[in-house]
């Protein structure tokens, strides 16, 4: 099992998840956060100051899958992120001991994104 984290642009959102559930994923958690990656930073005025923007505002996807959803999860999120521009976001694939269901007590593969195998 691996936890994929994407970290993306707020404006792409919707074809990501798009491509997501295209891709049959599901059991996805999104956040609103703030981060700075290879952006140019910015400089506004505010209340007629100058400030400085370091952060940018960004959308993390955070999905837990079986070993046969990583590649198709990755793949999806790619074509619904890009833009070929610098700030189109990163995919963090990491491992994953482990998973509980709250609502059923099913754990780790079955607790997440089905087993390819399972599907079809």
């Amino acid at each position: 099992m691996k936890l994929i984290v994407a970290i993306i642009r707020p404006e792409r959102l919707p074809e990501t998840l798009h491509a997501l559930f295209q891709a049959e994923v599901r059991g996805i958690s999104v956040s609103r956060i703030q981060g700075h990656g290879g952006e140019v930073e910015r400089v506004e005025t505010y209340r007629g100051t100058t400030v400085k923007m370091e952060l940018v505002e960004k959308i993390r996807l955070e999905i837990g899958v079986s070993e046969d959803f990583v590649d198709r999860t990755v793949q999806a999120i790619i074509q619904g992120a890009r833009t070929h521009e610098v700030g189109d976001g990163k995919i963090f694939v990491m491992p994953l001991e482990g998973v509980h269901r709250i609502r059923t007590g099913e754990q780790n593969e079955q607790a997440v994104t089905p087993v390819l195998s399972e599907q079809h």
